[in-house]
């Protein structure tokens, strides 16, 4: 079987996507012993891949996402390929594209937060927008032949806004933490001092856009005993958003209790993981929510918002609190700042639970998908993939 994989999104600069995209082809790479890939990657990206497998060849398609040449000249690179069935890790599954293919929903956030506080564009061009983005989306989900989704949540979402889908065609896949290596202590001393880190902190990381709650979580933590001995740490990429947080911080934390690290590299990150003395992720609405994941990883106590699919994520590992309760994240912030006993038991917990997701079974999963693809079989129940 030749399988095709969307891959421009392929890489860290593009988060959560990127990695999504990058662990599933790396794990592919050594887990199917059988059919050829064609992986297609933007000239920005094309280097970043090479493959480490003979039956795995990449393609420059360098058409911008939600761009015309997307929707017109891409599908026309699809189809020189030949391929038997094509992945698409994204929604944007250009219009004239009829072979067979399946497509990733991480989330339905384009639907569920439709605000003009999460754009850029005048009104106008956002909601002309907003209106390519409904047709572009729902060409993807009602003619792909399977739809992966990345959490039973994301699963649900997607049956209760388009109730046509045959729930069997859903198969819910999980993601996982992000590699990490062992930190050395002279790297963990040098960011710490590179980032005038001195104070204990609280951290959270992602980016700023509206559904993530970052203003609330401000005022709650500013209202929170331990705003008195600690700092908050937000980072995440510089952008419209993240400067604009920037700007409503500095208005209302008048003692610089807050401090912003813009784009810092993941060894950074991985240190403020580990030293941080709780990962708070007021989130609310998530297609699966890595970040959890990664503090836990890091043995760093984690307490999150109780919405969307972050329950089904981090289970019984981490605090729950109501995010939109500034008083109950406050709350949550002194509560796992000041019990020991229960920082040591979500660390345990943490550690436990994010072992229990794999990249590798979850490339496994998605190569049954393939196969159930290609061979016009009926999907599974909806549940976890099963390998092939």
């Amino acid at each position: 079987m030749r399988i095709g994989i969307d891959a421009r999104f392929y890489g860290p600069a593009s988060k959560g996507l990127g990695r999504y995209t990058q662990q599933l082809i790396k794990n592919l790479e050594t887990c199917d012993t059988r059919n050829t890939y064609v992986i297609f990657l933007r000239r920005e990206n094309f280097d970043d891949y090479t493959p480490a497998n003979a039956r795995f060849t990449k393609v420059c398609a360098d058409y911008r996402w939600y761009s015309f040449a997307e929707q017109f000249i891409f599908p026309l690179v699809l189809l020189r390929a030949r391929c038997d069935v094509v992945h698409f890790p994204h929604f944007n599954v250009p219009l004239l594209y009829r072979k067979k293919f399946l497509v990733t929903i991480h989330d339905l956030i384009l639907l569920r937060y439709p605000t003009l506080r999460a754009t850029t564009l005048h009104p106008i061009f956002y909601w002309l927008k907003f209106v390519a983005y409904k047709v572009v989306i729902r060409n993807a989900i009602t003619r792909a032949q399977r739809i992966v989704a990345v959490s039973a949540f994301t699963r649900a979402d997607i049956l209760q806004h388009y109730k046509s889908i045959d729930p069997a065609k859903i198969v819910v896949t999980y993601e996982a933490a992000r590699d990490a290596e062992p930190l050395a202590d002279d790297t963990v001393r040098t960011v710490m001092k590179e980032y005038g880190i001195m104070k204990p902190y609280l951290l959270y990381a992602g980016n700023a856009y509206p559904h993530k709650n970052l203003e609330r979580l401000v005022r709650a933590f500013l209202a929170s005993d331990a705003a008195h001995t600690h700092e908050l740490i937000l980072v995440g990429k510089e952008d419209f958003f993240y400067r604009r947080l920037m700007r409503y911080v500095r208005a209302h934390d008048g003692l610089r209790r807050i401090r912003m690290f813009p784009s810092v590299s993941d060894t950074v990150l991985d240190v403020l993981y580990s030293r941080a003395r709780a990962f708070i992720f007021p989130s609310l609405y998530e297609g699966f929510g890595l970040p959890p994941l990664e503090a836990m990883l890091h043995r760093c106590p984690v307490a999150t918002s109780d919405a969307s699919c972050l329950p089904e994520i981090v289970g019984d590992a981490a605090l729950l609190f109501d995010a939109r309760d500034e008083t109950a994240i406050a709350a949550a912030i002194d509560r796992i700042v000041h019990d020991e006993n229960l920082r040591a038991q979500l660390v345990r917990a943490g550690r436990q639970h994010v072992l229990t997701y794999s990249w590798e079974r979850m490339a496994q999963e998605t190569l049954a998908v393939y196969h159930s693809v290609a061979q016009g079989r009926s999907s599974h129940d909806g549940t976890r993939g099963a390998a092939a």
